[in-house]
């Protein structure tokens, strides 16, 4: 199959089977993270790299590398090493994009940790990769971070100088706080004076000995079985994702992005934190977690050209909008001859965006499908009982092929072997199609995953909780239709023989232990499930019989 040239929009139909080669006359990027941002800031040392709203906190390029060496420095001079991981855990704050990049100046893997995640979650993620260090604000919200970890770790409070030995996460040394002093803990401002010029030394002498295929990034996704598993990314996956997003969307110097997405997403860290190191863009961060008045007032206040978000994100800005009317023509300045929204398609394990619209589309493509090929990407669609490729059109599991690949999932090489062939290519679970230049539309899950607001739940996980409760006999867990958040968490319970419970029963056994985005909205109590032949489930027609009784 010819290769497709996708430096600029391809306008011959050139695709004769479901599978694409995206190639370009651009080569990849062979460098690290800190290389990347080092070269931003030779060229523009004095543009502002960030904007922090919510805490009036601006830096330029320089300043930003002046805080990254020293932070890097400290964190070495606290006794971190070159491919030890450090977790962030935390809201969109200036001390996470900070971290991002002073762990990748030290070779420190950074662990991306859902702010949103309880108890049992964040002990099971800080384990399976043995962190040895984590950056937290004392809380967010309803989160208590502090107080969670020392939970887990009740011999935080008795640490010596800062060093911890803990029972339940033997690896973990360091808990850094960013905004409180805490017994047993570090403060942010410990790590910042701890680095004495010997440290600064090692730091440039370690600088030779970092490579780009080095692991740099874990970022964690649920699987089907509950459990989250940790894909591991290197400087070459993720520099070089943002690198070919940001020349597909034509960011040149005069780019302010509005940055709504959390950090702790690839979106937010890839698209955000590496754009802006590798493409020198201005991030301006409207809020610590999502707030779309926040977002408008950034666009506004910020002279903002470019915006990223959900769908659910942009359905809140847009009812803002019509409520309070702010001047958003930054964005008309943005944006190139009449283009208003480019639309992608990724994956966690994949960097994480494999497809990608060209911002002068035709409103075909954008409405109809999420983009196409990204260069140095290969992409099929195969039928999943034969692992043929399937005609051009038809509908298969979407499988990819690249540099954009995870290195795997950490300490999981049977999972890995699960999704990444012996030929290399990546098996999405997504159920999709191919059209003859090379774009793609996204169908559905093979393993019905829920998207609830950009969130992604597997209804497995939910599921393993709810046999928890004493008067559930069996539970099946189903997306179903919401206007503003795409969907919503359904569960469908039988109880135990002569049992009675309510939706408000089963919410409250929820609460505060699984993250707040996962408790069931709704709780319906059924006798029967559908069922296949074979005694599976059948969870369409269920999710189908839900919205009906529901009404959506």
């Amino acid at each position: 199959c010819m290769p497709l040239h996708v430096d600029s929009p391809p306008h011959q139909p050139s695709l004769t089977t479901s599978y694409v080669n995206g190639t370009s006359s651009t080569p990849l990027l062979p460098l690290t993270m800190s290389q990347c941002l080092d070269a931003t800031v030779q060229r523009w040392p004095d543009r502002e790299a960030l904007v922090l709203q919510q805490d009036g906190i601006r830096k330029t390029f320089a300043q930003f590398q002046r805080d990254v060496d020293q932070v890097a420095a400290g964190l070495l001079a606290l006794g971190l090493e070159k491919g030890d991981r450090l977790g962030i855990w935390g809201p969109n704050i200036y001390e996470w994009i900070l971290f991002q990049f002073a762990t990748a100046k030290a070779g420190i893997i950074m662990v991306s940790l859902n702010p949103a995640y309880q108890l049992n979650e964040v002990e099971f993620t800080l384990q399976k990769v043995t962190c040895k260090a984590v950056l937290c604000p004392t809380s967010f919200k309803t989160q208590n971070y502090c107080e969670m970890l020392r939970e887990i770790c009740p011999e935080i409070s008795t640490a010596a100088g800062g060093l911890i030995q803990s029972s339940r996460l033997p690896d973990l040394r360091m808990v850094i706080v960013t905004d409180s002093r805490q017994p047993g803990m570090l403060h942010i401002d410990d790590v910042l004076q701890a680095g004495e010029s010997r440290h600064v030394k090692e730091l440039q002498e370690l600088q030779s000995k970092l490579t780009a295929g080095d692991p740099i990034n874990i970022q964690f996704t649920s699987g089907t079985t509950g459990k989250p598993k940790g894909a591991t990314l290197s400087h070459l996956n993720i520099v070089n994702n943002a690198y070919f997003v940001g020349l597909r969307m034509g960011f040149d110097k005069r780019v302010r992005v509005c940055l709504s997405v959390p950090m702790y997403h690839c979106f937010g860290s890839v698209l955000g934190g590496l754009c802006m190191a590798v493409h020198g863009v201005t991030l301006v961060f409207p809020s610590p977690g999502f707030d779309g008045r926040r977002s408008l007032e950034a666009i506004q206040n910020e002279k903002c050209t470019v915006v990223y978000g959900t769908p659910t994100m942009f359905t809140d800005m847009l009812g803002q909008q019509e409520a309070n009317r702010y001047d958003l023509s930054s964005l008309e300045a943005g944006r190139r001859s009449g283009d208003y929204q480019i639309i992608g398609y990724g994956t966690t394990e994949n960097s994480p965006v494999t497809f990608l619209g060209f911002p002068n589309d035709n409103e075909e493509l954008k409405v109809n499908t999420v983009g196409c090929i990204m260069p140095h990407t290969e992409a099929k669609v195969v039928d999943p009982a034969t692992g043929e490729t399937v005609p051009l059109g038809a509908s298969g599991e979407l499988l990819i092929r690249g540099p954009c690949v995870m290195l795997g999932y950490w300490d999981e090489p049977q999972k890995t072997r699960d999704v990444i062939s012996q030929d290399l290519w990546y098996s999405t679970g997504d159920t999709a199609s191919l059209n003859d230049l090379g774009y793609c539309r996204i169908e559905g899950r093979m393993k019905d995953m829920i998207i609830r607001g950009g969130e992604n739940i597997y209804p497995a996980e939910i599921e393993e909780f709810l046999y928890k409760h004493p008067k559930v006999q069996e539970v099946q867990v189903v997306g179903v239709k919401d206007e503003r958040l795409g969907e919503q968490v359904c569960a469908c319970i039988r109880l135990k023989d002569g049992q009675t419970s309510s939706t408000e029963e089963i919410r409250a056994f929820c609460k505060g232990q699984i993250s707040h985005f996962k408790i069931p909205q709704y709780v319906m109590f059924v006798d029967s499930y559908p069922l296949t032949v074979s005694g599976k489930i059948k969870k369409n027609e269920l999710k189908e019989a839900m919205e009906k009784k529901l009404g959506l």
